[in-house]
């Protein structure tokens, strides 16, 4: 079971911390994502961190966002600076089941409740 947390209500250029909570270990799986849902769009992967620590991300959020896990915890984060508009969205974290981001990434776990994150002034 995975539960998300932290979105909120932010304003342009502000900054959220999101986390993501695993019921069960994730020391093994190979890589953890963060997804976003918005209206009228498929769910697309923002952000990627493997179990060697090497990160992934959109061209749209590289930069802003920075993307962390402790495994030992069972927990992934979504540093998230400089937020615009366009990052309105749901956000959920997940396991993706083959390499890259953007659209169309099948996933291995069950989807949690996600998290909403709002950027508006």
């Amino acid at each position: 079971q995975l539960v998300e947390s932290g979105g909120g209500l932010v304003q342009p250029g502000g900054s959220l911390r999101l986390s993501c909570a695993a019921s069960g270990s994730i020391f093994d799986i190979p890589a953890m994502g963060w997804f976003r849902q918005t209206p009228g769009k498929e769910r697309e992967l923002v952000a990627v961190i493997t179990n060697s620590g090497g990160t992934n991300y959109l061209y749209s959020v590289k930069g802003r966002f920075t993307i962390s896990s402790d495994r030992a915890k069972n927990t992934v984060y979504l540093q998230m600076n400089s937020l615009k508009p366009e990052d309105t969205g749901v956000y959920y974290c997940n396991a993706p089941s083959r390499p890259g981001v953007g659209e169309g990434i099948p996933v291995n776990l069950q989807w949690g409740q996600g998290t909403q994150v709002t950027v508006s002034s």
